[in-house]
């Protein structure tokens, strides 16, 4: 945590930055000691056998993987998370299928951190996967090393999205970056949220990624920096140079199996690596798992206020309203957040996000839309982010 004479750092910038300071934060050791119910510790990463966690009392593994997320090296891996490679194998089967009916209608995926077409990609794959193979779908999930830690990081009431990756041979690594959701805000954006709020970001989400082939280390799997989670000011500091620099000369790499898992604090700076391999089609399920807190407590149509309310931020510019006063106006009618969203449907843009319905007010107002237009907009906007 950054601190000041009076306390905790109430805002960040960049200029809190500070690469030596971030290096005496990551270059540290895992003490086994710390986690007595992992096998070993590997690169400062503590793998656990998931065979055993099973006789294991849940109570202390949900404690130990909580320290290990929060306060150490920031991830784990589970050995043997899906212990029967059949429901593997056929899920993986469904993913592919997905893939190749996407390839097939000329469906091009933009990735968040990678080239759009450097792997195949199949947004909102837990809806797709629930139609097309139900069956499949609850022997998948009823995995109980997935109900443990996303309970373990989250609490109950956790709500799971699923995004399958296949990095095919040749495909480049992704750069480095931390995740949802200040992960996937822009420098100024993330900025404007209190430091309190880059606290609060990673304990309201849980990432993970379930291999669904062996994975050498030639093939790419994920790159992580341990303890960097802990770094306050670390969603402003992922895209600087020196930092990136600093992520490529001292990450980590494990080489996982087929049934394997890897869960992590979002905030972990993390990327996926270069496919080396001739032959590999390093296909892995990555797992978003949500706090059952991230919802407003009334349900608002949004959409008929903005609608409703726009002929007055029309009539209200014309006369002179600074742009802060109509900036407010908008604020209180659209949703001001893109997700969650249909990515099939309402792609990331520059590799983020998509724009959200503010963003769509707030064009229409500085560019004098007719209430018409904005309304067909807004309808269209709505249709994408179903499901």
């Amino acid at each position: 945590m950054s601190l000041t004479a009076a306390g905790p750092r109430t805002w960040l910038s960049e200029k809190d930055c500070d690469l030596d300071a971030f290096r005496t934060l990551v270059e540290r050791s895992t003490d086994p000691g710390d986690y007595p119910l992992a096998e070993t510790v590997e690169q400062n990463v503590p793998l656990y056998d998931s065979d055993r966690l099973r006789a294991a009392e849940p109570q202390h593994v949900r404690t130990e993987w909580v320290r290990a997320l929060l306060d150490g090296p920031g991830f784990v891996v589970l050995k043997h998370a899906f212990p029967d490679l059949d429901v593997v194998d056929r899920a993986s089967a469904v993913f592919t299928a997905l893939i190749e009916d996407e390839r097939a209608a000329g469906i091009a995926r933009g990735d968040h951190f990678a080239k759009p077409g450097t792997n195949d990609r199949v947004w909102n794959a837990l809806d797709k996967m629930a139609v097309r193979a139900p069956e499949t779908f609850a022997d998948y999930y009823a995995n109980d090393m997935l109900a443990l830690i996303a309970e373990a990081w989250l609490g109950p009431g956790y709500q799971i999205t699923s995004q399958v990756n296949q990095v095919n041979p040749g495909g480049a690594a992704q750069s480095v970056h931390r995740d949802y959701h200040l992960g996937f805000l822009g420098q100024e954006q993330a900025a404007r949220y209190p430091a309190h709020v880059h606290r609060l970001s990673p304990v309201l989400t849980l990432q993970g990624a379930v291999a669904h082939c062996d994975m050498p280390v030639e093939s790419g799997p994920t790159l992580y920096l341990p303890h960097s989670q802990k770094y306050e000011p670390g969603y402003l500091a992922w895209r600087r140079p020196e930092f990136i620099a600093y992520f490529d000369r001292h990450h980590v790499q494990l080489p996982l199996e087929k049934g394997d898992a890897v869960f992590f604090n979002p905030a972990l700076f993390h990327a996926a690596g270069h496919n080396r391999s001739a032959d590999i089609r390093r296909m892995a399920n990555l797992l978003q798992i949500s706090s059952a807190f991230g919802r407003a407590m009334e349900t608002v149509d949004r959409e008929t206020v903005s609608n409703g309310v726009y002929p007055v931020l029309l009539r209200r510019k014309a006369e002179g309203a600074a742009e802060d006063w109509l900036r407010r106006v908008v604020a209180a009618c659209a949703e001001g957040y893109p997700f969650p969203t249909n990515l099939d449907l309402d792609p990331p843009v520059d590799g983020l996000a998509p724009p959200s319905q503010a963003d769509t007010v707030w064009r229409a107002v500085s560019e004098g839309w007719s209430p018409e237009r904005l309304r067909g907009e807004l309808q269209a906007g709505a249709e994408r982010r179903r499901i």
